[in-house]
């Protein structure tokens, strides 16, 4: 049985392809299609990014993806660096970790309208906590209530001269 670096080679020979007018068509680059070709997985750097260039050019050869990627799976379990999946995240969570995984769940729209909530709330807050604060130092509250005494009853203010 051929191998999957085999069966993309003789579908791309067959349909008279060269490598970068494959490369040009799948969007991969024409070292990446070589190592494809040569059954070379260990330039990639973890097995979605092999699996994905696979599929496009399987596709594009017109090949029946289900059944390459199915011998491709059977492929890389027999190799040493992925024959098993790396773990999808740290063990070790740092607060910043939580905090952008909490920022990440916010939907934005509501997470604006109640940031501009809660500022409108410490504005009023603070405006409110400021008129008390000068209402209580107001130095014309303390003064005793005012009664009107006239001095000079019936005297006016001198009339200009002339």
């Amino acid at each position: 049985m051929p191998t999957v670096a085999e069966q993309l080679r003789s579908a791309r020979e067959a349909r008279q392809l060269t490598i970068e007018q494959v490369a040009e068509l799948t969007k991969i680059r024409t070292d990446r299609v070589r190592a494809l070709e040569a059954g070379q997985f260990d330039g990639f750097s973890a097995t979605i990014y092999i699996r994905g260039s696979v599929k496009n050019y399987a596709r594009m050869l017109k090949l029946n993806e289900a059944k390459i990627l199915a011998e491709l799976e059977a492929e890389l379990k027999s190799t040493t660096k992925f024959s098993e999946l790396p773990p999808l995240v740290e063990n070790k969570k740092t607060f910043v970790d939580t905090l952008m995984l909490l920022g990440s769940k916010v939907n934005l729209k509501i997470g604006f309208a109640g940031m501009a909530i809660i500022t409108v709330v410490i504005l009023i807050g603070v405006g409110l906590g400021v008129w008390r604060h000068q209402q209580k130092n107001d130095p014309s509250r303390n003064l005793p209530p005012a009664v009107y005494q006239p001095g000079n009853a019936g005297e006016t203010l001198p009339l200009p001269k002339r």
